[in-house]
């Protein structure tokens, strides 16, 4: 257990929330009303519609619930790795995701806010298999709606919880966190320095950015469609040499910082085929289609191009923010 945490997982004297209900968490804490909205807006203008429109669906739970029966698990009861096909939304599914918790080496009863935590999937394995507490906050509704759902079907509302909000106005209490995990998220926030210090903020002395993220290759611009963009309007990719400078000057030193983009592509190549087939069939099936919309098989022959022709980089790190 991490310093500063009593048994059940709050930090003390650090409540979550600057404003709202929560002053610690439970599970009958109502995710939907745990900020003042008011006052901690979410994203709006041109670039929240842009957004909602590349990754809302509009039924998404309904569809999610009628690709599980069709596979024949019990929408309302799933075993969490029945949803590891479409729930980690990012490069190499759920290895990825306890590749880089293994890095990060976040301990059991840490409190831990998921950045851009799409429907779930990181926030659900890193409660379930290192017993960690963890908020996720997303700017995409639909997304933190499914999330809830998701995870009450697995019985982990008692562990995780999600808000809708903006990324670079986080409605935490300073030094709220022990850690912070962003996991294919700053695509598509322009503003990184923002972005990075309000991370740096939310952390306790000491604690841990994880991050895998997409960054600029040597080629501009990348080809598109890509799963985080249609278009340029909302790709705001740089260089991993930028990255991680925003980085260090908003406070992190580099505890790890690997290129791992190669065995990314390599994931692709094989992932793109069974993905195109999958979404190809007829009737409802269980896959990142459900997420990815009706370009999926277009979307990873993409990537394939774009990791193969150097213009985009995958890269993995863990940074400490310094005192």
């Amino acid at each position: 257990m991490s310093p500063g945490l009593d048994p059940v997982g709050h930090t003390r004297g650090a409540p979550f929330f600057r404003t709202g209900q929560w002053s610690g968490f439970d599970s009958e804490v109502n995710p939907s009303k745990g900020f003042d909205e008011e006052k901690y807006p979410p994203m709006a203008g041109p670039c929240l519609k842009a957004l909602t429109e590349h990754y809302a669906r509009g039924h998404l739970v309904d569809s999610i619930r009628s690709a599980l029966a069709s596979a024949g698990i019990d929408p309302e009861a799933p075993a969490l790795d029945d949803l590891t096909v479409f729930d980690q939304f990012h490069a190499k599914g759920r290895k990825a995701t306890r590749e880089l918790a293994d890095i990060a080496g976040f301990h059991r009863g840490d409190r831990l806010l998921d950045v851009g935590c799409g429907v779930g999937g990181p926030a659900r394995t890193l409660a379930a298999e290192w017993g960690c507490r963890v908020i996720g906050i997303d700017v995409i509704e639909e997304y933190c709606r499914t999330a809830r759902l998701l995870s009450a079907s697995v019985g982990l509302s008692d562990r995780v919880c999600f808000v809708r909000g903006d990324a670079s106005f986080l409605p935490f209490s300073d030094r709220a966190f022990d850690g912070v995990w962003c996991q294919h998220t700053q695509m598509n926030i322009e503003n990184k320095r923002r972005l990075f210090e309000e991370i740096r903020r939310v952390l306790g002395p000491k604690g841990r950015l994880a991050l895998h993220e997409v960054c600029a290759g040597s080629v501009r611009p990348p080809v598109y469609p890509v799963p985080w963009a249609g278009d340029p309007r909302i790709d705001f990719l740089i260089r991993p040499e930028a990255y991680r400078q925003l980085l260090q000057a908003s406070g992190f030193e580099p505890l790890a910082w690997q290129d791992v983009s190669l065995q990314t592509l390599e994931w692709f190549k094989k992932a793109a085929p069974r993905t195109a087939e999958r979404s190809a069939k007829s009737g409802p099936r269980p896959g990142i289609h459900l997420l990815m919309g009706e370009q999926t098989a277009q979307k990873m022959a993409n990537m394939v191009r774009n990791l193969a022709e150097d213009r985009i980089r995958l890269l993995q790190g863990v940074f400490e923010a310094t005192d």
